[in-house]
């Protein structure tokens, strides 16, 4: 004797259908959504390029350091006092040819 098939009631199929719609939503949001993989990719990117111009620019501050010092009150070194005053002036000395 056979027996009919029972068709799975609405109550089943709605269940799953909303358990999917979720599932679906939540899959969605953890790769694409605000707090994603794709954005901690982009923010990981972001950080490591924002670390090499921290960088740079901490090898400038060194360099803007040193010369702070080189030509403060307590040390003074004459040889950089003269380049200073040639780039930034344009002073040259009385003996000197200058050529562009």
């Amino acid at each position: 004797m056979a027996h009919p098939r029972k068709r799975p009631s609405l109550a089943v199929l709605l269940y799953v259908g909303v358990m999917v719609t979720l599932g679906g939503y939540f899959t969605f949001a953890s790769v694409q959504g605000e707090y994603g993989l794709f954005r901690r990719l982009q923010i990981e990117a972001e950080l490591s390029e924002l670390q090499a111009v921290s960088g740079k620019l901490d090898a400038e501050l060194a360099v803007m350091r040193n010369k702070t010092l080189r030509l403060s009150d307590s040390y003074l070194d004459l040889d950089l006092l003269d380049e200073q005053a040639r780039d930034v002036l344009g002073y040259l000395r009385a003996d000197e040819i200058v050529i562009r």
